[in-house]
């Protein structure tokens, strides 16, 4: 089956290792924040609370909150599989992004001391560095873009 031609640019990608380790790092990293935000394992809150948090003490919009939920469980699952690894790579980005200017006030560094008021940015600049990464090369090796790219 020939796949629709914005279709195939959404999936091209090469065989190289390096953005199948990519995403496996950052599909690894963000799912499990993502299922803190859907079912509540990890801490979590769940949908409902974590939801709330964001639409009440965030403040932002049930769409925005919504997408930021998806991004990091459904797009961490597909990171994990290599599926649409470009949009989800642009999902997460965007949430670290948002992440990386809501702990600006807290310096670059991570909190490792616990003297800090919270962790920094650095964490956040990688990931994001990872997912645009990401977006440039695509899923690679072992991905199930490849895979639908043949």
């Amino acid at each position: 089956m020939q796949l629709p031609k914005p279709l195939t640019s959404l999936v091209a990608t090469g065989d190289s290792f390096a953005p199948l380790f990519l995403r496996l790092a950052l599909g690894a990293m963000i799912l499990p924040h993502g299922l803190q935000k859907t079912v509540g394992w990890f801490g979590g809150y769940g949908f409902q609370g974590t939801m709330g948090w964001l639409t009440g003490t965030v403040g932002a919009p049930w769409i925005v909150a919504l997408l930021a939920i998806l991004a990091e469980s459904v797009g961490g699952l597909m990171l994990i599989l290599g599926a649409g690894t470009r949009p989800a790579a642009v999902g997460v980005g965007a949430v670290m992004l948002v992440a990386a200017k809501m702990h600006l006030a807290n310096g670059f560094f991570m909190n490792w001391t616990g003297k800090q008021a919270g962790e920094g940015v650095e964490f956040h600049l990688l990931a994001v560095g990872i997912a645009v990464a990401l977006v440039i090369l695509g899923g690679g090796r072992a991905s199930v873009d490849r895979a639908l790219a043949k």
